[in-house]
């Protein structure tokens, strides 16, 4: 009986009932208030990037950065509900709402320019599920508006909007809320064709968002300074990532990439800035004993490193990566060692990470002389603590080899392209016309739906080049990996591109939740939306063509760069 229910019989036949059923329900709906003619789209506050792509650094070039973090935190979470984006599952009640803090919600951002007069280039990252293209240009707008009063003179590059996809964090793209009254709500208002719909995120929070990270970009300008950029690259393999739930996708990235920047000026603050390809996903779920609900507001892992790298002196930012079904394993030095909360899990997770993060170039001797990484009072209490446990405590920097640091000249390129995609998932279908997230969704001339989001080339340097993804990116088309093969897809056919580090004939690393957040993208192939044992993400992704859209747009791109 197992097997017939993995059979692709029944696969096929599950989809077909998706299809039928969803698909019949959004039929019935009418288009949502978002919803407009494709000849009716505006463009405003889309940044298209670099003048022009140098292959050099110009003669007068220098790196200059600015820093500045934005509280989000949601402190009167007592008086005013709020919920968190991720993990509506029977486990929690479906319920999500917010009952402790344990951190913060953050946003952190940098601003980057290599005085080339391409103008500067502004990098936000938020503590958060996601962010949708619309709530980014809401972000955008309001920094035009600041920036046009306080530094009329300035010239923006462009402005990039990051999720860091913490699961603990205040749901940004409505769908982990109290989704079932909102659904509804909206079907009433939508069956009658007026009224007011409710928004899937709290409207209220989004504005104020918007107005924080605004604030932050303005903050980040005025701090800018000279200085100087370093690059220091290592694999941390298997003991940190996984590619757990995705049998087909066989492509693991596990490269921590770590750029600083260190001023001129010895009196401010150095910035590291860091990223990596995992799902930040490890507090907002019940603990198994019952002492833990799961509804703690939690900045995850990234929180913790971003601790242990100010503890160090540095200020911290991140960017996530190509993370389709790529997960947390346990650690090198979390064998055996007590949680009594899912969160303190992560808070150990992220703090190892942080140290692994400043010791990229350090020998095992000096990794012990600094004590932000080397705790001998914490690994003597850990190890007794797993001996308890009858486990053995192994320490991250067990065996552990530096890598070299190498000088990062001042050349900075970046290309933002918008692109046109196809909401073929019916469930998505409904989402929009639901009025549940925030997008302005096209209709096209010939009946279909499509959402306009944008893909991005960065160049830091001439080494360091890196492909902007608007979801949860599947690394096989990053890298190339079994699932773009006829044998090793579910369709039995390839797919039909190369992955993006041959068509870029380079090596890339990608920065995901870059400037959209449209759920996992997957290959062609590959995408079937009736297998949810190995195949839940096409559920929660736009339809089955993101993957081959997006890499298009790619081709066209480095077409259009010459790169």
């Amino acid at each position: 009986m197992a097997d017939f229910f993995s059979s692709k019989k029944f696969v096929r036949f599950t989809e077909n009932t998706i299809h039928k059923l969803l698909g019949g329900f959004a039929d019935s709906l009418n288009d949502g208030p978002s919803f407009i003619n494709a000849s009716d789209y505006d463009s405003r506050y889309f940044y298209s990037g670099s003048d022009k792509f140098r292959k050099n650094p110009t003669k007068n070039a220098c790196w200059m950065l600015g820093y500045a973090i934005a509280d989000l935190t949601p402190y009167d979470f007592k008086e005013r509900d709020y919920y968190l984006g991720g993990y509506l599952t029977p486990d929690n009640g479906f319920n999500n709402k917010i009952q402790t803090i344990v951190d913060k919600m953050q946003c952190r951002i940098i601003a980057l320019d290599d005085n080339s007069g391409n103008g500067t280039s502004f990098f936000a990252t938020i503590d958060c599920i996601g962010t949708g293209n619309s709530d980014i240009k809401l972000i955008r707008r309001r920094f035009a508006d600041l920036m046009k009063y306080a530094h009329p003179e300035a010239k923006i590059a462009s402005v990039n909007v990051f999720s860091t996809h913490a699961h603990s964090c205040v749901d940004t793209q409505g769908l982990w809320t109290d989704t079932l009254s909102k659904v509804l709500h909206n079907k009433k208002k939508n069956k009658k064709g007026k009224g007011t719909y409710l928004s899937g995120a709290d409207s209220e929070f989004m504005y104020a968002l918007a107005t924080k990270v605004a604030d932050g970009l303005l903050r980040a300008y005025e701090d800018m300074t000279t200085g100087t950029m370093s690059l220091a690259q290592k694999d941390i393999g298997d003991n940190y990532f996984n590619n757990k739930n995705r049998k087909s996708a066989t492509s693991l990235v596990t490269k921590l990439t770590r750029l600083v920047f260190t001023p001129d000026d010895s009196t401010k603050t150095p910035t590291i800035i860091a990223t990596m390809g995992a799902h930040p996903d490890v507090a907002g779920l019940p603990t198994s004993d019952g002492e833990g609900t799961g509804r703690d507001l939690c900045g995850e892992y990234i929180y913790y490193m971003g601790e242990t790298v100010n503890k160090a002196g540095y200020n911290f930012m991140f960017f996530n990566g190509a993370i389709c079904a790529i997960y947390m394993s346990c650690g090198a030095s979390n064998d055996g060692v007590t949680f009594n909360h899912r969160y303190e899990r992560s808070i150990r997770f992220g703090r190892e990470l942080g140290r692994i993060t400043l010791a990229l170039t350090k020998t095992l001797d000096e990794i012990m002389s600094v004590p932000v990484l080397y705790d001998k009072n914490e690994i003597e209490k850990d190890t007794k603590d797993a001996e308890r446990n009858n486990e053995k405590y192994t320490l991250w920097c067990e065996n552990w080899e530096p890598v070299k640091e190498t000088a990062v000249k001042p050349l900075l390129n970046i290309r933002i392209k918008e692109v046109h995609l196809s909401v073929t998932n019916p469930l998505i279908q409904i989402v929009g016309k639901l009025n549940l997230a925030s997008y302005k969704v096209l209709r096209e001339p010939d009946g279909t739906y499509t959402i306009v989001s944008e893909i991005g080339f960065l160049q830091i340097g001439k080494d360091l080049n890196i492909v902007l993804v608007p979801g949860e990116f599947c690394a096989d088309l990053l890298t190339g990996g079994d699932s773009l093969k006829a044998e090793g897809a579910y369709n039995n056919v390839d797919f039909p591109y190369p992955p993006l580090t041959e068509i870029f004939n380079k090596d890339l690393i990608a920065f995901g939740l870059a400037n959209d957040a449209i759920g996992y993208i997957v290959p062609d192939n590959d995408y079937v939306l009736g297998e949810f044992n190995n195949h839940y993400h096409e559920l929660i992704g736009i339809g089955k063509h993101a993957g081959s859209t997006i890499i298009k747009a790619f081709m066209e791109m480095k077409a259009e760069l010459g790169v």
